[in-house]
């Protein structure tokens, strides 16, 4: 048997000023080529557990144990040394692209800096060309070189993430929920392409994710952790139908819940009742600028991107209506537009039965109480300098709604609803301290805490694991009927959608496909693009 590629003996992790692990005694083996799945709720340390294979922990954390890569201590390893070791050897794929990418840098300025950096031998036109390969290989165009990531979607954001991960072929890649923003043809996409990518090159790989069938689809092996602890590690095979750990088994049975749920034929009673949001031959399309050489000697008309293509649809009192589709395809956009945060190009858009579009700034804030959006990324809406509390209290206090005393009794009953408890704790944190999927209820709990009429919900369940998953969905329908909300959620996620929604729409390339009940659009899908979608959503085995 060959020597580990990555060993870890009881190896135990705390952060700066905190007494207890958040890592405590994990120990595994990670063989070159293997694939290695990492799950469990947010907040086990997953992530960080990933992070310490680079040693990119925080300044005064502290660690024992040891942590071996190619039987070399990684904690022992010189500046010089590690300059190599990340990138070269490592490479790590972020949860949150932006992490990762310089707001003002292009896509093609991260390739070439990131490979001159590390390959001093290559010329920038070579850098270039390697680049623009690696690049195409998880389909982004050469002609989007030049264009800066606030241009990309989420997904897309992520494939130039995991593109530049791929540029110095490191012997691991340690993935952090890398496909946590794509939709299932994407995701499938870049997961074949990454442990295509192992198996031809040798590379190992750390998936960590809260998708159990995602792991069991790829991985060779599947690790288990709960507070800071390995509960469960074996071939996946063995995990995921014979499971051992108390903990594994209710992660399976939250998962089982989503895709296995019975879609009862739902209608809306209040369908007859004019509808809280109508939206009509709505259209926001973009021009691509030309630089100044382009616009002087190059006639053809400058490119235009149909964002969001002449949509017509109806959102009734108190429903759930899904909007499904691949990344790119205009779902945010849609949303940002429904939301006045961009302005439309053409089109009406009617809540309660004022129509939004060129409404005067004090109108629409005096509006935005009633319809508030809960983003994909919580960092969004999270401000980094402000507490939790404060955070969630802002609405209430912008809007008027409550006295400082008021606005805090309210933060807590939020937060206890949202599961963020102890409430005391958590009101007094900031954003930083809190992992990912924390951050994610507190931006629920934020949008929900002016009680509007609707919630626009984008991917706000993607980045936590099915237990939480199954939770907070609960809780949604629970604050739905307590307060009379509806919502328009829009996901990648088909089993989400089907567990949540009463009708669920289909976009693609910014039109609405197919529209209609949930049950239907599963059982007898009648477009070509969502039977695409339904073939392509991992599913766990019985």
């Amino acid at each position: 048997m060959t020597s580990p590629l990555l060993q870890l003996d009881s190896f135990c992790i705390a952060y700066p000023r905190q007494d207890s692990w958040a890592v405590e005694n994990v120990s595994l083996s990670l063989q070159p080529g293997e694939m290695l799945g990492l799950v469990g709720e947010s907040g086990c340390g997953k992530s960080t557990l990933g992070r310490a294979a680079l040693r990119l922990l925080p300044g005064g954390s502290r660690t024992q144990g040891r942590s071996l890569f190619e039987g070399r201590d990684v904690f022992g390893f010189s500046s010089r040394e590690m300059r190599r070791f990340r990138g070269e050897a490592v490479s790590l794929v972020f949860q949150d692209p932006m992490t990762r990418l310089d707001p003002l840098m292009t896509i093609g300025d991260h390739c070439v800096e990131t490979l001159q950096a590390h390959r001093a031998d290559l010329s920038k036109q070579a850098a270039k060309d390697l680049a623009i390969a690696t690049l195409e290989s998880v389909s982004i165009p050469a002609n989007r070189w030049e264009q800066y990531p606030h241009e990309f979607s989420g997904g897309m954001r992520q494939r130039v993430a995991i593109a530049l991960a791929l540029l110095l072929n490191p012997k691991l890649i340690v993935a952090d929920e890398p496909t946590t923003s794509l939709d299932v043809t994407v995701s499938a996409q870049i997961l074949d392409l990454l442990t295509q990518l192992c198996r031809e090159r040798g590379m190992a790989l750390i998936l960590i994710s809260h998708d159990l069938a995602l792991v069991g689809e790829y991985c060779d092996r599947i690790a288990v952790m709960y507070q800071g602890k390995l509960v469960e590690l074996g071939p996946t095979e063995e995990v995921l139908y014979q499971p051992q750990a108390d903990y594994t088994q209710s992660l399976l049975q939250a998962a089982h819940q989503l895709q296995n749920y019975d879609v009862e034929t739902s209608v809306v009673e209040a369908m007859t009742t004019s509808p809280l949001l109508r939206v009509q031959d709505l259209v926001k399309h973009y021009t691509i600028e030309q630089n100044l050489l382009s616009k002087l000697f190059n006639r053809t008309p400058p490119e235009t991107i149909k964002a969001v293509d002449g949509i017509s649809v109806d959102l009734h009192p108190g429903e759930v209506l899904g909007l499904v589709g691949e990344s790119g395809c205009g779902k945010s956009t849609f949303s940002r537009t429904l939301m006045q945060i961009i302005p439309p190009t053409s089109g009406r858009v009617e809540f309660m039965g004022q129509n939004l579009v060129g409404l005067s700034r004090s109108a629409l804030q005096a509006q935005r109480r009633n319809f508030q959006m809960i983003f994909q990324d919580p960092h969004a809406c999270l401000n980094p300098m402000m507490t939790v509390g404060r955070g969630i209290a802002d609405p209430l206090i912008i809007h008027g709604l409550a006295s400082a005393s008021e606005a805090k009794q309210q933060v807590h009953d939020m937060l206890k609803r949202v599961g963020l408890t102890p409430t005391a704790d958590y009101y007094s944190r900031y954003p930083g301290d809190l992992s990912g999927g924390q951050q994610q209820r507190v931006a629920i709990a934020r949008a929900l805490i002016t009680k509007p009429k609707l919630v626009i919900c984008d991917e706000p369940v993607s980045m936590l694991d099915a237990s939480v998953q199954a939770q907070v969905l609960e809780l949604m329908l629970e604050l739905k009927d307590e307060l009379e909300l509806t919502y328009l959620f829009i996901t990648h996620d088909l089993w989400v959608a089907r567990y949540l929604c009463d009708r669920i729409a289909v976009m693609n390339e910014g039109k609405i496909v197919e529209l209609g009940p949930t049950e239907q659009l599963f059982t007898t899908p009648q477009h070509p693009y969502t039977k695409t979608l339904l073939s392509a959503a991992p599913l766990l085995a019985q």
